[in-house]
């Protein structure tokens, strides 16, 4: 569609129009529909009716924008320089982690960038419509606006229709407005303003006709459809980088400055002491090589992999790899309610019948749970009022319930899933019923009159658990009429109604009114249920029969409720320090209802506010109200994706759940997107960070607790690697600064930094997560990744390596003589040192302290921190006994007293690292 063409349909009111109206400005015709010729000409302006995304980068330029990051430029310089030396093994193991890296981002960002393609894939279908007044059916890809398409239930709605004609027209758009149950459509014009949700003589490209029939005239086609708009939202606002790339952004780029001011520093003042420029020019490459932490990329990668793992084994899928540490550091989660937080199927928990209270236990459509009336159980032959309550609801309906795989499906409306799975309870099943007392006819629903009625024999009289109705028991040979519908609409046609004896008595509407809106407070759908005795003549049923005359039965409340376990998360999640927010497009009482229920603002009141509202903020109104509500309602796309911007502005780090078209857009720009596997579409999955399995929002406090753990996983590790390259740099700085030998030489560097870093690091990878992890406040999201408290942590460990190092080797030195023995004992009391550092911050050492405190911990995941101190001292002791590493390292044999001195010496590491842990506690 042309941009010209977008802009006229986007500006036109369509809902506003009356169904005259519609085709003079389309120009086309409300019996007939679009010639064939004229068809052809408007494909030929338009185009094709389908979403094409913009587009992208070659696989070449995505694969070397992989390397435009600040850590990747210090390895490339890093290997750069050992290139230079000669040294071109060194220099491709360098530039193999390069390489890797890029690798694995260039995959990850070719899975995460089809969303565009998976939207147009969600409304294409065949289309049936008229053309030249006869009916045919084309792919939805060939409509054009005008044309009049003919909906029936079970189809896909293949653009945006503003609707000529419906009868009994139900529509599910809950992928694109949230709205959980089917929307009952009509032709009447509407409100210019009416938000989208409500808008019932529209029908919008993808959703589903569930109910009904109809007609539809197109008004938009591919990007100017309600779910085109969508993708260019989607387009436009790309994924934001997530704190934790940020942090090592800035963390890198300044390390990068400082090492290259440094280096240049070392190289000035060596060659003012009169060094040969090549001797300076080794001394500075020793000392860049000393301050890049080579091995830190390689060790973040496997962390958040190895927390990939993890959590997917708690049913979170981790699509992009810093998702992981980012839902650990999230402080607001938004979440969408239908099918997130609550069960998606409509479930009666409330029933007024004769005067009297009940309500129903269990959720869904399964028929476990039970009538409870004073929180005890109902015996049905007790309370014969109720009975016929629920026999009206299994009896006017349309819908069935069955089983699949497992799991309760309802066939049909949601609604009278719920009248079903109810009247199961106390065991009235439909096919039985149905057998003693058949339908004879009935009325279906209309939204202008706002019932169902149906007509059924009464059948003979029964006996035992479930009696006949009142009626028949006055006269067994009328047949009877059950109705269904709104209050309202019922209300007016009652005259009388049935107490707990099931004695007729005139209607108390007051009472009725009082309790309809009881029920509406907790956020149920209230139907009302009545009935008419009719003459066992009479085989049809006409609207005039129900004018009047009618007995008013009782209530039925009804509710998607929320999910037990995801009570419990939100819980959690606030216990935390987490903000849960609901974010819906569903009616602020019942979102309000729900929240209140899970406990979202736990003993205040919920505050809410709907899409309208929020349109006529300005920011800082919105600000407020985001900083201070917990449920947004009736939320239009935009509006969402303004909302999450509102929260980021903010400084918050902001996780976004959603499983419908309708969530893409905020889902992609939220720090983390988390879509439903089960329930969700597939664009919401592809504009996704994390995808639930199970659906269930519980998965997510586990995800936090696990992203969490991988954060502090990584600040371990970062406490772990720094030091050696604080402590190798200050001691090539200091040794230029006075004119002594290099205690440490560049190729000496690199093996502690690639080798020994990596295998002595990546078992803290593997630390499991702390009991207190969730009990923790959310960490400072400006917090930088080098907080006061780690850098303080790192300048202490650095200098204590320093004093190691460099003390050892001029000792050494200065007793022997053997340049090269002093350098290998200084390396391997360092590493003795590390060893005991390592100890110190896993929880291995911590639970080993506490059993030496006579204190009883279980040690957990012990074996990853146990097998790298293994492999260390085997890498060890080939670094100085193997004649190869000698020659290839500069280094020198260790005799058993030699050995005992460097661990003796790297011992003091424990005082240290207590003092140390005493400030700053590691786990």
């Amino acid at each position: 569609m042309t941009a010209a063409a977008n802009e006229k349909s986007q500006s036109q009111q369509w809902h506003h129009l009356s169904v005259r109206e519609v085709p003079r400005h389309l120009d086309s015709n409300l019996e007939t529909g679009l010639t064939s010729a004229e068809a052809a000409k408007r494909q030929e302006r338009y185009g094709s009716n389908e979403l094409k995304g913009k587009p992208g980068k070659s696989p070449l330029m995505r694969f070397l924008l992989q390397f435009n990051q600040p850590l990747l430029y210090i390895l490339l310089i890093a290997g750069a320089i050992k290139a230079f030396l000669g040294e071109w093994v060194n220099a491709w193991v360098i530039w193999g982690v390069t390489l890797i890296n890029a690798i694995i981002g260039f995959v990850q960002e070719s899975k995460a960038e089809s969303a565009i393609a998976a939207l147009a894939s969600s409304v294409q279908t065949d289309a049936t419509l008229l053309r030249d007044g006869q009916k045919v059916k084309i792919p939805s890809t060939e409509l054009v606006p005008g044309d009049l398409v003919l909906l029936t239930s079970g189809d896909k709605v293949p653009a945006d229709l503003r609707l000529v004609s419906a009868r009994n027209l139900q529509v599910n758009e809950s992928a694109l407005t949230g709205e959980s149950l089917a929307v009952e459509k009509d032709t009447q014009p509407l409100d210019p303003k009416a938000p989208l949700a409500e808008r019932t003589n529209m029908a919008y490209g993808g959703s589903f006709v569930t109910f009904g029939q109809g007609r539809g005239m197109v008004v938009a086609i591919g990007e100017a459809t309600e779910t085109g708009r969508i993708s260019q939202l989607m387009e436009q606002h790309a994924n934001l980088s997530t704190p934790l790339t940020r942090k090592f952004d800035k963390f890198s780029r300044t390390l990068l400055y400082i090492i290259l001011g440094v280096a240049a520093l070392t190289f000035a003042v060596g060659l003012g002491y009169g060094n040969s420029w090549v001797t300076m020019f080794e001394a500075a490459v020793a000392l860049a090589v000393s301050a890049i932490p080579e091995g830190l990329p390689a060790v973040v990668t496997i962390t958040l992999a190895i927390g990939v793992s993890r959590m997917a084994r708690r049913h979170a899928i981790v699509r992009k790899l810093p998702a992981v540490e980012t839902l650990g550091g999230a402080t607001v989660i938004c979440s969408d309610k239908t099918g997130t937080l609550t069960e998606n199927q409509m479930t009666v928990q409330a029933i007024y019948a004769g005067g009297q209270h009940y309500t129903a236990s269990g959720a869904g459509y399964a028929p476990q749970g039970e009538i409870l009336q004073n929180e005890q159980p109902v015996e049905p032959n007790s309370s014969p009022i109720l009975l016929e309550c629920l026999k009206a609801g299994l009896l006017c309906n349309d819908s069935h319930l069955e089983e699949k795989d497992g799991q309760w499906q309802v066939v049909g409306d949601p609604t009278e899933g719920g009248l079903i799975a109810v009247a199961n309870k106390v065991g009235l099943t439909q096919p039985n019923l149905e057998r003693e007392m058949p339908r004879l006819d009935g009325i279906p629903f209309e939204s202008e009159f706002q019932y169902m009625a149906t007509l059924h024999e009464q059948g003979k009289k029964q006996e035992g658990k479930f009696a006949s109705s009142p009626l028949a028991y006055q006269d067994s040979e009328h047949r009877i009429i059950y109705v269904k519908g709104s209050v309202e609409a019922l209300i007016s046609r009652c005259q009388q109604m049935l107490d707990e004896q099931g004695e007729l008595i005139p209607v108390e509407q007051e009472v009725v009114h009082r309790e309809v809106d009881a029920m509406a407070h907790q956020g149920l759908r209230v139907l009302a249920f009545a009935m008419k005795s009719a003459p066992d003549t009479q085989n049809s049923l006409d609207h005039r029969d129900i004018e009047a005359g009618l007995i008013l039965i009782g209530l039925q409340g009804m509710i998607d409720p929320p999910r037990e376990e995801a009570i419990r998360a939100v819980q959690a999640c606030q216990d935390a320090g987490i903000q849960v927010k609901m974010i819906t497009g569903d009616h602020a009482v019942t979102a309000r209802a729900i929240a209140s229920r899970m406990g979202f603002n736990k003993n205040q009141e919920v505050l809410a506010f709907t899409g309208q509202e929020l349109t006529q903020m300005d920011k800082q109104e919105l600000a407020t109200a985001v900083e201070n509500g917990s449920v947004f309602a009736r939320v239009a796309p935009e509006q969402k994706l303004r909302l999450v911007e509102a929260l980021q502005s903010k400084g918050e780090v902001v996780a976004m759940t959603g499983d419908g078209v309708n969530d893409a857009p905020a889902l992609k720009q939220a720090d983390i997107g988390i879509a439903m596997g089960q329930g969700g579409t597939e664009v919401a999955k592809e504009a996704s960070d994390m995808i639930l399995t199970n659906d269930n929002f519980a998965s997510i406090e586990a995800a936090v607790e696990e992203g969490r753990t991988v954060y502090r996983n990584l600040q371990k590790a970062i406490a772990f690697i720094l030091p050696v390259n604080g402590g190798e740099s200050m001691t090539i700085l200091i040794s230029v600064l006075l004119a002594r030998a290099l205690p440490i030489l560049s190729l000496q560097v690199l093996w502690l930094n690639m080798v020994n870093s990596i295998t002595m690091t990546v078992p803290l990878a593997f630390e499991p997560k702390s009991q207190r992890e969730m009990q923790r406040p959310p960490r400072k999201p400006n917090e930088p990744l080098l907080s006061g408290r780690l850098l303080k942590r790192i300048v202490v460990i650095s200098v204590f390596n320093w004093i190691l190092i460099f003390g050892v080797f001029e000792w050494i030195k200065a007793t022997t003589g053997n340049i090269d023995l002093a350098r290998t004992m200084a390396i391997q009391a360092l590493v003795a040192g590390r060893i005991f550092y390592l100890l110190s911050i896993s929880q291995l050492g911590s639970a080993i302290v506490n059993k030496l405190r006579g204190r009883i911990e279980q040690i957990s995941d012990a074996r990853a921190i146990g097998i790298g101190i293994a492999c260390t001292v085997l890498l060890q002791v080939s670094f100085s006994q193997w004649s190869l590493m000698n020659n290839l390292f500069s280094t020198a044999p260790l005799d058993v007293n030699q050995w005992l001195l460097c661990l003796l010496i790297g011992l003091p590491m424990v005082a240290v690292s207590a003092l140390v842990n005493r400030f700053d506690p590691p786990n």
